[in-house]
């Protein structure tokens, strides 16, 4: 049934001419995982310290999650179950790992399903999240590149993890002395999450020309980006708790030299020195650290040279 929804979908998007795949197409992008890192950093940064952790944590648990649902699963991707599904191009290039559970739209959930949670936000704010949220998700299905269940259980499950992440911040703000044990555990469960890929067996199916269907452990690496962006996590907002304690507390002009100078920073990170890394440290190890690194740069080393720059000058004598 799955595969006759995304069928009839295909037949409607190629029937009107393509007229609504830009639109999907630019919803879809706002699921991508570097697209909602990069909106949630500049939240934390600028706009609200505490909103902003609250969204890091929670996508970044979303990540280990997905990551672990699909090397558990191995779903295969529609295109693959059945030639008769042709994706959007463009939307192949993101439709990275296997398929269940979707990875966009537990972004999503992460970024826009956070705030439907959020109670202290206006309802007409949490509707207007939501449908966001709805349309990154159906645009999936929509583009062909997962299958009803792939994104249903996967904002389902987004949901989820962001409602239990609110409750474990508010336990941590109740007990601040508790965030190295957080620590520990959440890495401790992402190093768990990282050996359970690397060495669980994944299926190994032929085409007819006897080609490998689907690399298992290229479809794994998705798992090892999350496992290093949740270790940075982790790692820098105890060290910015402990060490740093910015705040976004601050004028407008300021906001925006953080906005201009976190974004620079941060795209020089991401597309230059964390791919020459890549190269230095090949294969999981490579992912791994590139991911905390990444990730630990927007939680701590950021902060801690922006508590820095902003630091008022001493008096003259």
């Amino acid at each position: 049934m799955d595969i006759d929804i995304l069928l009839a979908l295909q037949d409607f998007r190629n029937g009107i001419g393509g007229a609504l795949t830009d639109f999907f197409s630019k919803m879809t992008y706002f699921g991508e995982m570097n697209v909602v890192l990069i909106i949630i950093a500049i939240l934390y940064w600028c706009v609200s310290k505490s909103y902003g952790t609250y969204l890091l944590m929670g996508w970044s648990n979303n990540r280990v999650v997905n990551g672990l649902l699909k090397v558990t699963a191995c779903a295969y991707r529609p295109w693959i179950r059945d030639v008769r599904i042709a994706p959007e191009p463009e939307a192949l290039r993101t439709a990275t790992g296997y398929s269940f559970p979707s990875g966009h739209s537990m972004n999503a959930a992460s970024l826009f399903g956070g705030g439907v949670v959020r109670k202290e936000f206006s309802r007409t704010l949490r509707i207007v999240m939501g449908v966001i949220f709805a349309l990154i998700a159906f645009s999936r299905i929509f583009l062909g590149v997962h299958t009803p269940q792939d994104i249903l259980v996967g904002a389902l499950a987004g949901v989820l993890v962001m409602a239990l992440t609110g409750r474990l911040i508010q336990w941590v703000e109740a007990h601040p002395g508790r965030d190295l044990a957080v620590m520990g555990v959440g890495i401790g469960i992402a190093v768990l999450v990282a050996v359970f890929a690397a060495l669980k067996s994944y299926p190994q199916d032929y085409d007819a020309e006897g080609k490998l269907l689907v690399d298992g452990a290229k479809m794994a690496n998705d798992t090892y980006k999350g496992v290093g962006w949740s270790i940075g996590f982790l790692a820098g907002w105890v060290m910015e708790r402990r060490l740093v304690g910015f705040t976004t507390e601050i004028p407008m002009a300021r906001r925006a030299t953080r906005l201009v100078t976190g974004l620079l920073s941060y795209y020089a990170l991401s597309l230059i020195l964390l791919p020459l890394l890549k190269k230095w440290i090949p294969g999981v190890a490579g992912t791994i650290v590139t991911c905390f690194l990444q990730m630990f740069y927007i939680t701590f080393l950021f902060p801690w040279f922006i508590k820095r720059l902003e630091r008022p000058a001493a008096p003259e004598r």
